[in-house]
């Protein structure tokens, strides 16, 4: 059968955030699209599957991506002068307007389609733009690539331009009713909805309200952002005084629990780390957009020693670009600057921590996602580092954190599954 099958290679993996796991030379056996287990010697049972055999290769999960704007893919790698609320109504807001016309909607998602096909990202959560017609644009081009995701219609009612801001909750509503609709009778079989509203700056709490009826009676997750930037911070304080801090605006409404996506988290105090915890809120950690839009430096190792479920987000087009492997060892490089800079009694990350982050920590908002433990779904990249010579022995672990480091993955995947399905 297609989805089973044996790669032989060097095969690096995740259990925990403490180690690489790793079997140089080994078998990696994935039977029905779910990992059979990582072995030394191949057993007998496993002779009959389809082998490939990936020679010197390195074979790990795919990577998560969390958290990623795709209608902003266009204009990645400009605009980095302002920060958040400036930076939005200055480009962001300007650009995500111009989804109203399908035409542009489908050329951009082309793009940014095609990127994601090519990348090392095998799982992914997106927010759309707030048109319904862009969004199925998105969603079916997501679904031919076969990469599995959660799309989200954005939401926003107020503080906004007219262009871009729904001309009432009702109508909000009914829209991502109408959206919702769609999903289902255009049967997607990789592609998910996510009740998504933009953030508390654009959702009124009557769209709130209404979102939260919506994803209960859908029974969807949920994506947002959360203290992020200290100026979005103070404008919440001022758009939801009764509100105890950020998060607390969310969970009012049902908004922040399991199966809830918050990113970035920069700055969050203590309070609101304990309701994330308590409410099993996942992070989706984007080390370069806090960096570029000035936000600062999450905490995400006091995030990961408290319990709290911690994935990266390329953040695209705070981040420049949809590499996972350059937003994990991005949150190795601020992670050390938080530890010299900040608190020197939160240790930093190392690779191995990253790597967790882009593979199972994130995964697990999939399921059994992101490892080569058994029962986990065969989600498989094959990368090659042999553009990237080296003059002596480096062991699988080193040559990973190396190609991650060097950039390999723009030229080096070899071969990418979904669930033991090809897509690359």
């Amino acid at each position: 059968m297609k989805d089973s099958f044996v790669i032989k290679g060097n095969i690096i993996w995740s259990e925990t955030n403490k180690e690489l796991k790793s079997v140089e030379n080994g078998y990696l056996v994935i039977k029905d699209g779910i990992v059979e287990g990582v072995f030394n010697t191949l057993p007998d049972e496993h002779k009959d599957l389809d082998f490939i055999d990936a020679d010197n290769d390195l074979v790990v999960p795919g990577l998560v991506d969390l958290h990623v704007h795709a209608p902003q893919f266009a204009f990645r790698g400009t605009n980095m002068d302002l920060e958040l609320m400036d930076w939005l109504n200055t480009y962001t807001f300007p650009e995500e307007s111009k989804f109203s016309d399908t035409s542009y909607a489908d050329r951009v998602y082309s793009y940014f389609t095609d990127a994601i096909k090519k990348s090392a990202t095998t799982r992914m959560v997106a927010f759309s733009s707030l048109h319904v017609e862009g969004t199925l644009i998105l969603m079916d081009k997501m679904e031919e690539i076969g990469i599995r995701s959660y799309i989200g219609k954005v939401n926003m009612d107020r503080n906004s331009p007219d262009e871009l801001r729904e001309e009432s909750p009702e109508k909000a509503a009914q829209d991502t009713e109408r959206w919702l609709k769609e999903c289902v009778k255009r049967g997607y079989r990789y592609t998910k909805p996510i009740i998504t509203p933009r953030f508390v700056p654009s959702c009124s709490d009557e769209l709130m309200e209404k979102l939260s009826k919506i994803r209960k009676e859908w029974r969807l997750p949920v994506q947002s952002h959360l203290s992020e930037n200290m100026g979005e911070v103070e404008f919440v304080k001022e758009l939801a005084p009764w509100s105890k801090f950020y998060g607390d605006a969310y969970d009012r409404f049902g908004l922040f629990g399991d199966g809830c996506i918050m990113a970035h988290c920069v700055l969050s105090g203590e309070e609101e780390i304990e309701l994330m915890k308590r409410n099993g809120v996942f992070v989706a950690h984007c080390p370069e957009s806090n960096e570029n839009i000035k936000s600062g430096i999450a905490p995400v190792r006091k995030y990961m020693d408290k319990g709290i479920n911690v994935g990266l987000g390329s953040d695209i087009a705070g981040g420049t670009t949809e590499s996972i492997f350059d937003a994990a060892v991005d949150a190795v490089k601020v992670s050390k600057l938080y530890w010299r800079l900040v608190d020197d009694s939160i240790e930093p990350l190392s690779f191995a921590d990253a790597f967790y982050l882009a593979t199972k920590g994130g995964g697990a908002f999939f399921g059994k996602v992101g490892s080569f433990e058994k029962g986990y779904d065969g989600d498989v990249l094959i990368l090659s580092d042999d553009s990237i010579p080296f003059p002596r022995y480096l062991s699988p672990t080193e040559r990973l954190e190396r190609f991650a480091y060097l950039h390999g993955d723009r030229t080096g995947i070899k071969g990418k599954w979904v669930k033991g399905n090809k897509v690359l």
